[in-house]
Parts: structure tokens; sequence; C-alpha cells
């Protein structure tokens, strides 16, 4: 478990981290820092198969963090990599575009509340006039 790789240093070793998608950034960042003289580590996950909140995926952090240092690389993988029956890679599909689907949802919901809270400030900062300072209808 990654609970007992703190304080460790791994040298003249392979190791793999199975699974990673369901690490915290923390527990992915303290499990690289163990890389040692000679060694060789290997991180797989599937970001699609999240199993913590939102946002919490080591994987996903650890590409746009380390995505342009040296001597590091990654591999992603689509739907036509699926080794398993024909279906699933036409299930991993179906389930990718739900979520760009939600995604998208998520994202015109979130302008729409933007939209309203702009238009709410606006009209907040005019100044009122007062109701009996109003010019009258139908006064000559």
């Amino acid at each position: 478990p990654l609970a007992y790789m703190r304080g460790r240093t791994l040298n003249d070793s392979f190791v793999v981290l199975d699974e990673a998608q369901n690490t915290t950034p923390e527990q992915m960042k303290m499990f690289l820092t163990r890389l040692g003289f000679g060694t060789r580590m290997v991180v797989t996950g599937d970001i699609t198969q999240v199993d913590l909140p939102q946002g919490a995926s080591g994987l996903r952090l650890v590409t746009r963090v380390l995505g342009d240092v040296d001597d590091i690389h990654f591999s992603h993988l689509t739907s036509e990599d699926v080794v398993r029956h024909t279906l699933v890679g036409r299930i991993v599909d179906a389930y990718s575009e739900y979520d760009e689907r939600r995604l998208a949802a998520r994202r015109e919901r979130d302008e729409a509340t933007e939209f309203a809270n702009r238009a709410e400030r606006r009209a907040a900062d005019r100044p009122s006039r007062p109701r009996d300072h109003l010019p009258k209808r139908g006064r000559s």
C-alpha cells in the first residue's frame, strides 16, 4: 500500500503503480518522489474510472504538472486500444460522449448563472430613483 512508501527510496527497481486514478494528488507526489537510482516507474490508470470526488485524482493532476518535464513520458490510450470484447470499446465511447454532454451542460448552466449574477450586480449598482419622482403618465 502507498501508506508504507513514505520515507523510502526505491533504488534499482521496476515499480508499477496501477489504478493510479484513485490516488490523491498528495499520494501521487509521494509515490513519484520515491524514485531512486537505477529505477523505472510506470503509472497506469483510467481517468474515466475515478472513484474519488471531482478534481481529487492525482493521475489527472500529474499530466498537467509533469507534462513538460524531460524524461517523463505519457501514453494515452483510447477505446481502440481495448483488448476485451469489441463491445467494451463501444461502451467506453458511449460513456465518453455522455461525459462530454454532461460537461457541456454544466458549462452552459454555469455561464447562465454567471450571466444572471452579473445582471443582478449591475442592477444593484444602479442608483434607484424614488417612486414619487417618476414622471406621471397622461398628465398635461
